[in-house]
């Protein structure tokens, strides 16, 4: 599947030919990552923090605009991570996964001993886990490039690459003399790669056509873009369609639906025409194998699936589509096909959204409407007094969720959602 790559030089999204000549800069991120996330994972790049263009606390022009990247999608980052308490960082702060380069090997390894920092990466391993370490075996002419492409090591690229695959969860390799110049990758090169190694390996550098995206996935690699989305070269919902594997499943791939909090809705089958309206409405399309036709969920009922993200399985073989359902999703009314419910199970996100409704389109008697800054400060403290006075389980459920919904209420007025709570916990989490 394909990666597509945010590369940021100077607070600017840019493209870099062989890594120093500039070929394009645009300012639209934060578009970029959500049109981008749609069709799979993004490298977030800080091309400054590889150069070593920091201050003396370690930023650089591109921090602020990474740091508010690193929530918006299923995002790995890189440039520059050179110690254990900045990969720990960006991992709290969002990132699934970091991408260490020059900082994973050693200046001049001598004759017979590991060409990687292994105490380093020792440390890392522990610290985060070996699947959010990606190891990049960047290589010019076959050889390791280090230090932002300026410089080679005398390691060559299957050597080095065997080494660090102890270390990682995946392999990046970027043939740098192909980096930026639309020419296509060396294949050749990657296939060496791909068998020399077990993990998971992604290629960059150069490819430039939908057709050399299906071959290099047909050989068992992911593909990372740069240029060839930017110019428009491929595009992404090509690229997803044509590395799925139409063949084994006879040209209908199975489609399971799931809601934002991960509630399986309902399961169809797509083919290429009916993924393809799927990705130009954003409503979840189907092919329907007993009328022989296609059909978008709620083209009848108006209880619509609006597309957010699609993912392929490891096998390329089933597609998992996430969803906002508008109304029930199954033909008897309930939420799920997977239950008898009629409507959607309570949640901190649908006890926010019918607040956000009833401040939005105030209905006559509605309590909530009538809160204002002052006396929703008032409820929660009231309401949290009496939680911890409650005695037996029933008292403390009922005053417990009057908690929660006064604490929605005031994290509405003020614009904090749930998700940003949960990021917030999660980043407590992983920070110690």
């Amino acid at each position: 599947m394909v990666i597509s790559s945010i590369d940021l030089k100077d607070g600017h999204v840019v493209q870099l030919k062989n890594g120093k000549d500039l070929m394009l800069q645009r300012d639209d991120a934060d578009k970029l990552i959500s049109d981008f996330n749609t069709y799979g994972e993004v490298a977030v790049i800080d091309l400054d923090a590889a150069l070593r263009n920091t201050d003396a606390k370690g930023n650089t022009p591109n921090t602020e605009l990474l740091k508010s990247l690193l929530r918006k999608g299923n995002v790995r980052v890189g440039g520059g991570i050179r110690d254990v308490k900045k990969a720990k960082e960006l991992i709290s702060l969002g990132a699934e996964k970091v991408i260490i380069g020059s900082a994973a090997w050693k200046k001049a390894p001598s004759a017979g001993e590991s060409p990687l920092d292994t105490e380093f990466l020792s440390q890392l391993e522990k610290a985060i886990g070996r699947q959010r370490i990606i190891i990049s075996v960047d290589a010019i002419h076959g050889k390791i490039a280090v230090r932002g492409w300026t410089e080679t090591i005398d390691v060559p690229l299957i050597d080095g690459a065997r080494e660090a695959e102890k270390y990682a969860s995946e392999l990046l390799f970027t043939c740098v003399e192909k980096e930026g110049c639309m020419e296509g990758t060396d294949m050749d090169m990657v296939r060496q790669l791909r068998d020399a190694v077990h993990c998971r390996v992604v290629a960059a550098g150069g490819v430039n056509s939908l057709k050399q995206v299906a071959e290099l996935e047909k050989c068992g690699c992911d593909v990372q873009l740069g240029m060839a989305l930017y110019t428009g070269a491929v595009h992404l919902e090509d690229c997803f369609s044509a590395c799925l594997d139409w063949e084994k499943t006879g040209g209908m791939i199975p489609v399971i639906a799931q809601s934002p909090a991960g509630e399986v809705l309902m399961h169809g089958y797509a083919n290429k025409e009916a993924l393809a309206k799927t990705m130009e409405t954003k409503k979840l399309t189907f092919w329907s194998r007993t009328r022989n036709t296609l059909w978008t969920k709620g083209e009848t009922s108006g209880h619509f699936l609006a597309v957010q993200k699609l993912r392929a399985d490891c096998d390329r073989d089933t597609i998992l589509a996430t969803v906002e359902p508008h109304g029930g999703v199954c033909h008897t009314g309930s939420f799920t096909c997977f239950g008898s419910d009629p409507d959607e199970r309570s949640s901190m996100e649908r006890l926010y959204a019918t607040i956000a409704d009833r401040f939005a389109s105030p209905r006559p008697g509605s309590y909530t409407a009538t809160l204002n800054d002052k006396r929703v400060r008032e409820k929660v403290m009231e309401e949290a007094e009496e939680l911890t006075e409650a005695e037996g389980r029933q008292d403390v459920i009922w005053e417990a969720a009057d908690v929660l919904y006064f604490i929605s209420v005031l994290m509405y007025k003020e614009g904090v959602t749930w998700q940003d709570i949960y990021d917030e916990l999660d980043r407590r989490h992983k920070e110690h």
